[in-house]
């Protein structure tokens, strides 16, 4: 390419010539991690090799004011944002001082908040989860700028980067649903090299990300040769031309060679063949070196530059191999992020105040919630429009509020939950709904992958901020489909929390305490308590606590206790639930005067485990009661707990009680009735541990 030609692409000497430097540095450190494999294998890596003409290309276009989704073979784009050879070589071998994640997770793997690069989220390895979170933010931003709340003058986008075998994730599709539908202003870098692991392109797709993306109507499109930096550079100033001012999707996808290795535990000789040498034609670097040339530039200054790279690269890897490891008693820092809510505030029975349903309690907190914080959206299936929810627990939010703040969104579990990482990112506080528990398996990528681990493996620098609401239990008749529990499942997701009120003051101050906890928590809220019908759960109907009232996560509540009396004659027990367990308990425990103490879990992680002992130390036996299939449940494992903290207090084994351990609550509600805990039941496993 002559110099006119490079002039009329207005690309400055100083950038090819930065580019090149660049170039050599990435290919100097994966020749440097092959030579020192026996150090620098220990933990799985990936290279850049073949990609870094489009990664540079796409670096210098970035803004410190952007937001970047970069995948694990992005290893020049971090370069190209500034980022130098020692701190990513931190994260190659797991030292202390990694500046993404002190040692967390793997190369190739950022996060990062600092003065002047662009803001870099949590990113995981599970290839194409990373477009759901990344659309979030450029939703998020879309919704800032819509109501004047965005910070500065500058129009910041995203960049997703993915490869091209991750396109076929069915949530890449999600992603792009909800881009185009909300014309939101992000870049999808697709970075092809025609390779999955071992598969190539033609083995695991019909067509490539260019033609597949020409079904997403309003998804402008962009072919690169990904080789070529002149033609990249231009193509992705174009591109993010195109998302800044108009604020739009686009999608870029580029053409590149795979010269090195999948990763280093898949290398290339196992499976390449000799595709190898005809992939090394397509080298960007050499390409960029004739450049430099037609543009003049002298052999010894193009040796100086890579002399330089290589001096560094050198110099990085001497200092990061002695660099000092993770002190091993920070191993359990950063599960979560602190809460502000950590005493309950606020009235929970105002004078004069009505008795309200579960259901309004919760809506009014969402009302209260919504004006107060601006930066507040709620989304989810049907809460949006006219109906407001099926279960009206968003009636009148979105006429109230507006569509861009309460609304409707396709049947995507997997948005609706990983968009809420994005989402927090930039600072929008989403709440959003599962329309039913037994529909959040579409979703439960997106929850474990992506928001559970995020404060964890960034060091604490990215809680996500999110309160899913998920309608959960029987209500009678409700079937297979819209009457599982969950819970247990939940619980064995490290990094969320769980929540799971009886009543409706309950709920209240729980769901403004869920929306403030800066982590991801699940509210669970049983749709058979909601408006009280279901025969015994009346008390579910409580006197509606005052705006300000919260309630701390990890609190019990005993509800019931038994007489003094009957507890020193040794003649009592605790029951430990929670939801519908309050009510089948209390109904039981009419039979059994002065002998039941009923504790309310309220929250089931952070669990009130001091509570537990202390109910269960009081009287020596108790029953863990739970709407779940018992068999390997979550009260199972809190009986486990029991027996082995209380053993010496205990006058019988830990009783539990649960619904029968089958793979679906069928529709009749006779058989329902069959499978379900009850009042009866509860009596009579009652009955039995007080005759222990």
């Amino acid at each position: 390419m002559q110099r006119e030609t490079m002039e009329a692409l207005k690309i400055e000497l100083a950038t090819l010539k930065k580019a090149y430097r660049l170039m050599v540095t990435a290919k100097t450190m994966g020749e440097t991690y092959e030579e020192e494999k026996a150090i620098c294998s220990k933990y799985v890596h990936s290279t850049s090799r073949g990609h870094e003409a489009i990664q540079l290309a796409t670096a210098f276009q970035l803004q410190p004011y952007d937001f970047l989704a970069p995948y694990y073979r992005d290893e020049s784009l971090l370069l190209g944002l500034g980022l130098k050879p020692y701190e990513m070589m931190l994260q190659l071998m797991g030292k202390a001082d990694d500046p993404f994640a002190g040692g967390r997770t793997y190369y190739g793997h950022p996060s990062m908040k600092r003065e002047g690069f662009p803001i870099i989220p949590h990113q995981s390895s599970a290839t194409g989860m990373q477009a759901i979170p990344a659309t979030g933010m450029a939703h998020g931003l879309a919704y800032l700028e819509s109501q004047g709340l965005l910070k500065g003058e500058q129009k910041p986008v995203v960049l997703c980067s993915i490869g091209d075998g991750a396109v076929t994730e069915g949530e890449v599709a999600e992603a792009w649903q909800m881009a185009v539908l909300k014309q939101l202003p992000i870049i999808y870098l697709v970075q092809d090299n025609e390779w999955g692991i071992s598969a190539q392109g033609k083995e695991m797709r019909a067509m490539d990300a260019y033609e597949y993306a020409a079904g997403f109507k309003g998804m402008e499109r962009l072919r690169l040769d990904g080789s070529d930096f002149a033609e990249s550079f231009e193509g992705m100033r174009v591109a993010f031309e195109y998302a800044r001012q108009l604020r739009r999707p686009i999608l870029v996808h580029a053409r590149c060679p795979l010269l090195n290795h999948h990763t280093s535990g898949v290398r290339r000789e196992w499976y390449r063949g000799n595709s190898l040498e005809k992939e090394a034609a397509r080298d960007p670097l050499p390409k960029l070196k004739q450049l430099l040339l037609d543009a003049d530039v002298p052999e010894t200054e193009i040796k100086e530059l890579e002399q330089q790279a290589i001096d560094l690269v050198r110099q990085d890897f001497a200092r990061a191999l002695d660099a000092a490891t993770p002190d091993p008693g920070t191993y359990d820092q950063h599960i979560f992020a602190p809460t502000p809510v950590t005493a309950e505030a606020g009235n929970r029975k105002p004078a004069k105040a009505e008795k309200v349903t579960m259901v309004d309690a919760a809506l009014h907190a969402v009302d209260d919630i919504l004006r107060t914080y601006p930066e507040t959206i709620f989304y989810g299936q049907d809460v949006g429009g006219e109906l407001g929810g099926v279960f009206r627990e968003a009636a009148l939010l979105a006429k109230k509020y507006g569509d861009a703040r309460v609304f409707n969104t396709p049947i995507q579990e997997a948005y609706i939950i990983g968009s809420t990482a994005g989402m927090s990112a930039v600072g929008v506080k989403a709440i959003v709904e599962i329309q039913f528990a037994d529909y959040i398996w579409a979703g439960m990528n997106q929850l474990v992958v992506e928001l559970s681990k995020s404060c964890y493996l960034t060091n604490g620098k990215f809680p996500v901020q999110a309160l899913i609401r998920v309608p959960i239990g029987a209500y009678g008749g409700g079937g297979p489909y819209h009457s599982g529990s969950i819970e247990s499942t939940l619980l064995n997701i490290r990094g969320i929390k769980v929540v799971y009120p009886s009543n409706a003051a309950d709920m209240k101050g729980l769901m403004k305490a869920a929306f403030l906890d800066p982590n991801p928590v699940v509210m669970l809220e049983h749709k058979g308590l909601y408006w009280s019908k279901v025969p015994g759960t009346e008390e579910a109907r409580t006197v509606e606590p005052d705006e300000d009232y919260v309630l701390p996560l990890g609190v019990a509540r005993v509800v019931q206790y038994a007489q003094d009396e009957q507890v020193q004659a040794g003649n009592s027990l605790t029951v430990i639930t929670y939801g519908m367990g309050i009510y089948w308990a209390k109904a039981a425990a009419e039979r059994f005067t002065g002998c039941v103490e009923i504790l309310d879990l309220r929250t089931l992680n952070p669990l009130d485990f001091d509570s537990v002992v202390a109910s269960v130390q009081r009287h020596g036996k108790a029953l863990v009661l739970t709407e779940e299939p018992l068999l390997n449940s979550f009260a199972e494992s809190l009986a486990g707990r029991i027996s082995k903290a209380c053993f010496q207090q205990l006058d019988a084994p830990v009783f539990t009680l649960g619904a029968a351990n089958l793979p679906a609550l069928p529709l009749s509600i006779e058989l329902e009735r069959m499978v379900l805990p009850n009042a009866q039941k509860v009596a009579a496993a009652m009955e039995e541990l007080l005759n222990y």
